[in-house]
This record gives C-alpha cells, structure tokens and sequence, in this order.
C-alpha cells in the first residue's frame, strides 16, 4: 500500500471532490464517448497525483565503517539526480568558497526533503521568488527558495536550499532556528519539480557524479575529514 505523505492529503481529498463533480456533470452534460474519454483522464491525473505525493519508508541509518568514524557523513537531502558539483562562493550566510552539489528532482521523485546531518539550525530563510526551470544555474538566486543551515557536532556549519522549479508553486519547510535535528529527518517537502542545493567545506570528499542518481536519507554524497 503506498504511504500518502502529510501535504498531500488535503490535497489529494479536494482533488477527489472535484474530479467527482466534474464527472457527474459530464456524465448528464456531454456524450457517453466525451464522459469515457474524460473518466480515463482523470483517473491517470489522479494516479499521478498520488504517486507524487508517496512517502515510501527510508532505512535512515547510515552505515559507517571504523575508518569513518571520524568523518563527517553527509547523506543526499533528496531523491533525483546530481544535476551539478561546483566549487562556488555561498554570499547568504556562510560568505566563503565551497562545494556546492545540485540534486534534481523530477515531478516522478519522491519530493520529501530530508536533513543531510544532525546538529542545531543555526539559519532558516525564505526567499519568494521566479519560477525559472530548476536546472539553470541562475534559479538558485532567482528563483523562490529556503536556505537552512545546520552547525554539526564538529563544528562544520552545513547549508542546504530547497529551490523552486517551473512546475513548483509552494515550498514547505518544517525548520525552524535553534532545534535540534537528527540527520534523515523530514525537512520539508516542495510540489511539483524541483532543487536543492548543499553546500559543503572545500575539504569534502565527494562520493557522487555529475548524472548519477541519488536516495534522499540514505545515498552518501560526501564525507569531511575531522
């Protein structure tokens, strides 16, 4: 059975009411043939509309070996696709050069955003915007998006941004400044095509590639060094 994640369902439950009303008038209104073809539409819409709105179950412990466990292990934030890896100056928050890794998401991901590490949140900002394509590079500044910022047991202030897409038209983030998190919590979720963004120290040991596909809360993306 598959698990209907919490911003989904009111959703899920008006859609329903108005793919029924919809129907029942075009069954009086229009002809048989307009009615099946609508019925048909309307149901794949509605499937769709559930398979994104999933919540599947995540084993969220992170394996380590004895040699990491002086490492910082940084998991994937998001289901998709490593859209980027790039050295680039963070100007928000952290004012410095770092790593920044690009995940997509695709309106066929799982959509539920997960914290890449445990400590305290330290910033949490939200910055209306465009609704520019997701892939091109300037929709990180431009377009609608959060920035959250965790200082990990070590002392490494970690930051990551969710970041509207064409399709996207509301952010949700569950952060809020000086809790505590737990790496693999849900922090937010964003509807319909999407980005987020990490931002890591030039030290980082990159686990993944341009193009490859990662698990939100499972896929380790990077490691630092103690």
């Amino acid at each position: 059975m598959i698990s209907i994640h919490k911003e989904g369902i009111l959703f899920l439950g008006y859609t329903l009411v108005i793919i029924l009303l919809l129907l029942i008038f075009s069954f009086f209104l229009l002809s048989k043939l307009i009615f099946i073809f609508l019925s048909i539409f309307f149901i794949v819409i509605y499937i769709f509309l559930i398979f994104f709105f999933r919540n599947p179950k995540r084993n969220l412990f992170c394996r380590i070996s004895e040699k990491d466990y002086n490492k910082e292990i940084i998991l994937s934030p998001a289901d998709g696709k490593i859209l980027n890896v790039q050295k680039i100056f963070e100007s928000e928050f952290l004012k410095k050069n770092c790593i920044c890794i690009s995940i997509f998401m695709s309106p066929f991901n799982v959509h539920v955003n997960r914290f890449p590490v445990s400590g305290k949140i330290v910033y949490v900002k939200h910055h209306p915007g465009k609704y520019i394509i997701a892939w091109l590079p300037k929709s990180s500044s431009h377009n609608e998006h959060t920035t959250t910022v965790v200082e990990t047991s070590k002392g490494n202030k970690i930051l990551f941004r969710q970041i509207a897409g064409f399709l996207a038209r509301r952010i949700v983030i569950y952060a809020k400044k000086n809790s505590i998190v737990k790496k693999g919590d849900e922090l937010g979720f964003i509807k319909f095509g999407s980005r987020v963004d990490v931002f890591l120290p030039l030290n980082s040991i990159i686990l993944v590639k341009k193009g490859e596909k990662v698990t939100g809360g499972e896929s380790t993306i990077s490691t630092i060094p103690s």
